[in-house]
């Protein structure tokens, strides 16, 4: 074989190894770019402190809150920011809401919600209990949130308000716009325990409460159709028995002197109305409502007829089916041992219930 095939056959043999030793220079370089450019991808997007409220759904996936976060401005890259917190093992992250910072790296980002601790907590507990006057729920809602008790108390009197609201609560009825209540959602705030955001509005506190005076109402509607008194007087009824006990054991007892009463145009003659009209606050000594009777409202039980214009407090469920359900007795008149057991005494006739007065009051 001559010296110039030999040369060829050599230069053959080194040509290919030479294409993959360049295609291997160039992949380097490839990857080295991109490794720059994912290492870049890693930096903040900013060096000066930005903070923004960022929200991680209920139910996203790491590759979701990653380019939820490139949206937000939070990271330079969405497929960067993920690949890293899968090859960290940073994908368990929490749902919520959290203040995020435009000079913090992904590292810190994802770590940070990871933690649900992190996240801000909007909502706040407030107790309405069996009893409460509208303005007590106004002050302890006050107390919570962003919302002011007179922003609610005004609310709860906007007749503008109200009625927009008629179609989906049908417990709001014409009779409170009766010129005499003082305040016309009195009575139908549902006592519970609610959550509402601390930077919240009147408008969305009231209706989350009336949202859950509204199942009250669904499960007794078929009751109140029956019954002969008016939505609003059922309510009414109810808030005086509510009012007059707390014990649900005598609900029904109470509510039947008070119907008695009314079948044969008694004076309803309840301590809790006066109460009521003066306006005392709940922690005033009882008898400031009993040696009252002849103060001027609409609402005193003693100077005028029948039930008082509207409530006069927010019943809960017991008293409102006590009301519907009265219990069938012949009394007209009940006491309770304030100074002794609490247990209530009824009596039929005026000289019993006196001698009861006697026995245990005095």
């Amino acid at each position: 074989m001559s010296s110039v095939k030999r040369r060829r056959k050599h230069r053959r043999r080194i040509r290919p190894l030479r294409i993959l030793f360049l295609l291997a220079i160039a992949a380097l370089a490839v990857l080295g770019v991109m490794y720059m450019r994912y290492k870049s991808n890693l930096k903040p997007v900013s060096d000066i402190p930005e903070t923004v409220l960022f929200e991680v759904k209920a139910g996203s996936s790491v590759k979701d809150v990653a380019e939820d976060l490139e949206a937000a401005g939070l990271v330079r890259n969405a497929d960067s920011a993920y690949l890293f917190a899968r090859r960290n093992n940073l994908g368990n992250i929490k749902s919520g809401e959290y203040e995020l910072d435009k000079s913090w790296d992904p590292e810190k980002i994802f770590t940070w919600i990871s933690d649900a601790s992190n996240a801000i907590v909007y909502d706040t507990t407030v107790t309405i209990v069996e009893g409460d006057w509208a303005k007590d729920m106004a002050n302890k809602i006050a107390n919570a949130t962003s919302v002011t008790a007179d922003e609610l108390m005004n609310l709860w009197n906007d007749e503008t308000y109200l009625r927009s609201l008629m179609s989906r609560y049908p417990f709001i009825t014409e009779d409170l716009f009766d010129p005499d209540i003082r305040t016309k959602l009195e009575g139908y705030l549902a006592p519970n325990t609610y959550r509402f955001y601390q930077e919240t509005t009147a408008e969305e506190i009231t209706e989350k409460i009336l949202d859950q005076s509204l199942k009250v109402y669904n499960e007794l509607e078929a009751d109140m159709k029956k019954s002969s008194l008016s939505i609003n007087e059922i309510y009414t009824l109810a808030s005086i028995v509510q009012f007059e006990s707390g014990d649900v054991n005598e609900m029904a007892n109470i509510s039947g002197v008070f119907w008695n009463r009314l079948d044969i145009d008694m004076p309803l003659q309840s301590s809790a109305t006066v109460c009521y009209a003066i306006d005392f606050d709940k922690g005033d000594h009882w008898m400031d409502c009993e040696v009252n009777g002849n103060f001027e409202s609409p609402y005193n039980t003693y100077k005028y007829g029948g039930l008082p214009p509207g409530p006069i407090l927010n019943p809960g469920y017991d008293a409102i089916y006590a009301t519907l359900h009265p219990a069938k007795h012949k009394y007209y008149y009940f006491m309770a041992d304030v100074y002794g057991t609490g247990q209530i005494y009824y009596a039929e006739t005026l000289a019993e219930h006196e001698a009861n007065v006697s026995k245990y009051l005095r």
